[in-house]
C-alpha cells in the first residue's frame, strides 16, 4: 500500500516548511517539496493535509495498559485501556507498566495486552516489573527478560519515595539496574530502570546514593512523576541539571493542582527558564491509572483515574499559554521519549521512520487525523479503526 500525504506543514519535530510525504507500507520511503500522483501504475492512497501540521506520532512512556490501581481494595482497579484512548489522543506508541499491584497484574497479561495492541494498529512495549522489590520478571531474570523478550525494553516502575513502595536500599537497586543495563547492552535495548518516585521528601535520594557509590550512570534511570508536588519539583530541576532525565505526568485533577502539583506545562516553561536540556524531558499520561488522594496518615481519601488524552493536552497548553515553540514543545512526546528509551524507528519524521503522524489543526492545533505504521487510523477526529471490543 502506498499514501501520499500533500500538502502539509511538517515539524520532524525540527521545522521542515511543506512538504509532501510518501509512505510505503508502514514505513515513510520519501519526503519531497513535491511527490507527483502517477496514474494507473499502482494504487495509491492520497490524504490531502492542508491547513495541518503534521508531527510525528506521540510516545506514551508510561502506561497502565492492563489497568492499575486497587489501592481502595478490588473495586477500585482501573479497567484496560482501549485501542481509541490511544489514537484519539495521536498516541501512536506506548510502553505498558505495572504499578502497585504486582500480584493480580502480572508480566503475562501485561505482554498479552501488549500484543493485542499492536494487532489493532498501534506499537506497544513493555517494561518489567512493578512497584515492588524483588522485581517480579516472566523469566526469572531482568537480564533474560530484556535479552529474550521483543517486547520487554527495560525495568519498571519502580517505586522509591513512597509509602507504598518496597523501600528498596541502594544495593537493592543498584543490582536492578546493572541487570537491566547489561540486558540492554545484550540485545540492543535501552535497558532503562523506570522510577516511580513518591511525595517523600527523599526525592531521588536513592538514585544519588546508587550513582555516587558504583559506576552506573546518572542515565540509566528513568524517574517520573516528578511533578507531583512543588518540592520534588524544585529537586528534579536540580536532577535534570546535573544530566539526570525527569518524566512529568500529565494526568492530574483540580485538586492536586491546587494542594501544589505543577501543572505540566507550567513546569516544562519554568525548567526551559532554569536552562534545562529540552533532551532531557519528557511527559507522560500514567494513563489508565489510579490517581490516589492520601491523607496524612495514609489512609486513601479517594480515587480517580488518569487519562492518555491529558498527554496533549499539556503539549497543546505549553505552546497555546506558555508560547514554547511547537518544535521544542513536540519533543517531550516523540524524538526525545524515543531517544531515552532507544527506539530509534520513532519520534521523527524521516525517512525510513516508521509511518506515525499526526495532523493538528493549524489555527486550533487540535489533533485532526491520526496514522500509525502507515495505517489511517483517526480522521478529522473520527476513529477509522476501533479495537476489537469497542462498539
Amino acid at each position: 500500500m502506498l499514501t501520499i500525504i500533500k500538502n502539509g506543514e511538517i515539524y520532524s519535530p525540527d521545522y521542515l516548511g511543506q512538504k509532501d510525504i510518501l509512505i510505503a507500507d508502514s514505513k515513510i520511503a520519501f519526503i519531497e517539496d513535491q511527490i507527483e500522483v502517477p496514474e494507473g501504475f499502482v494504487e495509491i492512497q492520497v490524504i490531502d493535509a492542508a491547513g495541518k501540521l503534521i508531527v510525528p506520532g506521540f510516545i506514551d512512556s508510561h502506561v497502565h495498559i492492563i489497568g492499575g490501581g486497587g489501592e481502595g481494595s478490588y473495586r477500585t482497579r482501573t479497567p484496560e485501556i482501549q485501542l481509541t484512548d490511544a489514537t484519539l489522543s495521536g498516541i501512536t506508541t506506548l510502553i505498558g507498566v505495572i504499578g502497585t499491584d504486582g500480584t493480580t497484574r502480572t508480566m503475562p497479561s501485561l505482554i498479552a495486552k501488549a500484543r493485542a495492541l499492536e494487532e489493532e494498529g498501534i506499537t506497544c512495549y513493555v517494561q518489567t516489573g512493578s512497584y515492588q522489590v524483588p522485581v517480579k520478571t516472566l523469566t526469572g531474570k531482568i537480564e533474560d527478560d530484556i535479552i529474550l523478550v521483543d517486547k520487554i525494553i527495560g525495568v519498571g516502575e519502580i517505586a522509591i519515595s513512597d509509602h507504598r513502595s518496597s523501600q528498596p536500599t541502594a544495593q537493592e537497586l543498584a543490582k536492578i539496574a546493572s541487570a537491566a543495563r547489561i540486558g540492554g547492552m545484550l540485545s540492543g535495548k535501552a535497558g532503562i530502570v523506570n522510577i516511580h518516585i513518591g511525595d517523600s521528601f527523599d526525592h531521588f535520594k536513592l538514585i544519588e546514593e546508587v550513582v555516587e557509590t558504583t559506576d552506573l550512570p546518572l542515565r540509566q534511570f528513568y524517574p517520573t512523576h516528578v511533578n507531583r508536588n512543588s518540592h520534588l519539583f524544585r529537586e528534579a530541576i536540580r536532577f535534570a541539571r546535573k544530566g539526570g532525565y525527569v518524566d512529568f505526568t500529565t494526568s492530574t485533577i483540580a485538586k492536586f493542582l491546587e494542594e501544589g502539583e505543577v501543572k505540566c506545562s507550567k513546569g516544562l516553561k519554568i525548567m526551559l527558564d532554569e536552562d534545562v536540556e529540552i533532551s532531557r524531558i519528557t511527559f507522560t499520561s500514567d494513563g489508565q491509572a489510579s490517581l490516589p488522594e492520601f491523607d496524612e496518615s495514609g489512609m486513601l481519601r479517594g480515587l480517580q483515574i488518569g487519562k492518555c488524552s491529558s498527554l496533549y493536552k499539556e503539549v497543546r497548553d505549553a505552546i497555546l499559554t506558555e508560547n514554547i515553540p511547537v518544535e521544542k514543545a513536540i519533543k517531550v512526546i516523540t524524538e526525545n521519549p524515543a531517544d531515552i528509551l532507544g527506539l530509534s524507528h520513532k519520534g521523527k519524521i524521516t525517512p525510513g521512520n516508521d509511518a506515525d503522524l499526526v495532523f493538528l489543526d493549524k489555527g486550533t492545533l487540535k489533533i485532526d487525523s491520526v496514522v500509525a505504521m502507515g495505517k489511517l487510523m483517526v480522521y478529522e477526529g473520527t476513529p477509522r479503526v476501533k479495537g476489537t471490543f469497542e462498539e
